[in-house]
């Protein structure tokens, strides 16, 4: 096993892979590495992406997609439905992917371009030269790994960013807190994403559900985490919605975890160091939807790595390109405006979002999008629209770009 690398990738995620794959294409000596013995395990992801999306990166491979989407249902406490079908998504309709195979997929390009990959092998603490990131002490074949940069892709514990110094902290109410079970026996639409919405069901987030074949899917719950205790967990609601809903479903997988729904980390280097994905806290914050956002830092974070390794300056002031290129992409700008939206939405009582479902039920929307819905609920509902003014004053000054879809 060496030692010395261009480029160490922590974490064998989509985000890791494709920094990995980035690096590699361009004749960068990669490493990467998972501290689990397999890639793509253990699944914790509802798994959606748009198509749009999952096209900048891969051709889509129907071994890696369980289901393709065509419709999106809204459902509001008092069940009333908004459904969002392909004439109005258009290219915002998605799959629902098997993510044990799809993240083998990204890593096994990574390793064709040349990157090495060892699993079970994890990062202890950083190496630090005179303030300088140098690598990672692990807990592996060797005992270290020496790199000019190290791309952090460890997922929403983060522990590798941490250690390097960078508060990666996230308050409670900005950790969505998950449970899924895997259920088959269940009657679904196959071709619709469903997402149920309400105080009583899910505090501070929602239920999905995402088909995985005639009847089968992922259904989950994601609560915010300040709303989360005894006898009232993830867990805890997701066994109520199923019951009521799925009696004869049966269990073949359950996980759960967590999902930062914060505002992005400050800051996303240092010297010698960049944090993708989750790791950077880049999930859509109104979603929890991450998949795009880790392919699209992972890829950006191997683009920078080439450009500066050329240059011989690897220092924060070189790196931060990156940080800047992301923060004011389509991606980094739609952050932004989820997280103020998510706050808003989240806090409004069951009352107040069966009206809002009402009235959406009733919109002409020519394209799908989340600040279309939004400013079309408020010019809809005036004292929304008040409420709102000084939360969302996209609602008036909207960004250029805006990206928005199925997670």
């Amino acid at each position: 096993m060496n030692t010395g690398y261009d480029v160490l990738v922590i974490g064998g995620g989509p985000g890791g892979a494709i920094a990995a794959r980035t690096a590699a294409e361009q004749g960068l000596r990669t490493c990467l590495i998972e501290k689990r013995p397999a890639i793509g395990t253990p699944v914790r992801c509802a798994e959606g992406i748009c198509k749009h999306e999952l096209s900048e990166f891969i051709e889509p491979d129907y071994k890696w997609i369980s289901a393709e989407i065509s419709q999106a249902g809204i459902v509001s406490p008092d069940q009333t439905m908004m459904v969002l079908d392909s004439s109005i998504a258009g290219s915002k309709v998605g799959y629902v992917l098997e993510r044990k195979i799809f993240d083998r997929a990204l890593v096994n390009q990574a390793a064709a371009a040349g990157a090495d990959i060892f699993v079970k092998t994890s990062a202890k603490a950083p190496i630090i030269t005179d303030g300088v990131i140098r690598g990672a002490r692990i807990d592996g074949g060797v005992s270290h790994i020496q790199a000019d940069v190290v791309i952090a892709a460890d997922g929403v514990e983060s522990q590798f960013a941490r250690r390097c110094g960078i508060d990666t902290s996230v308050k409670p109410g900005d950790m969505m807190s998950c449970a899924q079970y895997l259920l088959s026996n269940i009657d679904i639409n196959p071709a619709m994403n469903v997402f149920h919405f309400g105080n009583t069901i899910a505090p501070g987030g929602y239920i999905w559900i995402f088909p995985k074949g005639e009847r089968s899917a992922n259904v989950g719950v994601g609560i915010a985490g300040s709303k989360s205790g005894e006898h009232h967990r993830a867990k805890d609601y997701l066994d109520a919605f199923v019951k009521e809903k799925f009696p004869d479903g049966k269990t073949l997988e359950l996980i759960a975890g967590g999902i930062p729904v914060s505002r992005p980390l400050a800051t996303t280097v240092s010297d010698g160091l960049m944090i993708v994905g989750d790791a950077a806290r880049v999930a859509d914050p109104l979603t929890g939807g991450g998949i795009y956002n880790s392919m699209f830092t992972g890829r950006l974070a191997g683009e920078t790595a080439v450009e500066c390794i050329a240059k011989g300056d690897c220092s924060k002031n070189a790196l931060s390109s990156y940080d800047k290129k992301w923060r004011v992409s389509p991606m980094g700008q739609g952050l932004n405006l989820n997280y103020k939206i998510k706050e808003f939405l989240y806090a409004l009582s069951d009352e107040k979002l069966n009206k809002l479902m009402q009235s959406a039920t009733r919109l002409n929307l020519k394209e799908f999008s989340v600040l279309n819905i939004v400013k079309e609920l408020a010019l809809n509902n005036p004292g929304l629209l008040w409420d709102m003014r000084e939360i969302i004053p996209e609602l008036y000054h909207p960004p250029h770009h805006e990206k928005s879809g199925i997670s």
